[in-house]
């Protein structure tokens, strides 16, 4: 965890928040005095972490940390009124959003940190275990597609079909994938 987006509207907030966070493990702390020069600065670079210290200058906050939550793999963080926490937490919360009760002390401030961190860190393990599993389903569904040609045309059976493409894999020291790229190229138009 290294770069910070802050929103902050207020010179006081912002002051202490940049404070916290210069002295704990975050490099680079960014700051945007309201919500639409926080969402520039997102176009701009990746976060690590968001906070928001509700309300914005020119908006509440909350529909700037639903954009962050649906746009980046950023953990979003915002601070709200104690009266208003409640209600912002029920519409930000099913977006992955982590809503804080001000006024609040830098302990409780560190631990709702630590708890966005580390959900990141796992939605982030769990999005490239997808990925990784997405491009598993690719290459068995091309593998098959180049089974089924080597069938269709050299009129092979499946183990058949199977065993010419692992073969020319490690004959070839190449993946099953280009393999059965090979055979596609050469079979189908």
């Amino acid at each position: 965890m290294n770069s910070v987006l802050l929103a902050c509207g207020r010179d006081k907030s912002r002051e202490a928040l940049t404070g916290l966070l210069v002295t704990s493990d975050f490099s680079q702390v960014t700051v945007a005095e309201n919500g639409s020069e926080a969402r520039r600065m997102l176009l701009a670079a990746d976060y690590d972490l968001i906070i928001i210290d509700a309300p914005l200058p020119d908006e509440f906050g909350h529909d700037f940390a639903l954009y962050a939550a649906e746009n980046t793999a950023s953990g979003v963080l915002i601070l709200a009124k104690a009266e208003l926490a409640d209600s912002v937490a029920a519409k930000a919360e099913d977006y992955g959003v982590a809503v804080v009760a001000k006024p609040m002390n830098r302990q409780l401030f560190f631990q709702a940190v630590k708890l966005v961190t580390v959900s990141r860190r796992r939605l982030l393990g769990l999005r490239d275990e997808n990925l990784q599993l997405q491009k598993k389903i690719e290459e068995i569904r091309l593998v098959d597609r180049s089974k089924y040609a080597l069938m269709q045309y050299l009129k092979m059976t499946e183990p058949q079909a199977h065993r010419y493409i692992e073969k020319q894999a490690m004959d070839l020291r190449i993946t099953r994938r280009e393999v059965a790229l090979n055979i596609l190229k050469t079979y189908e138009v």
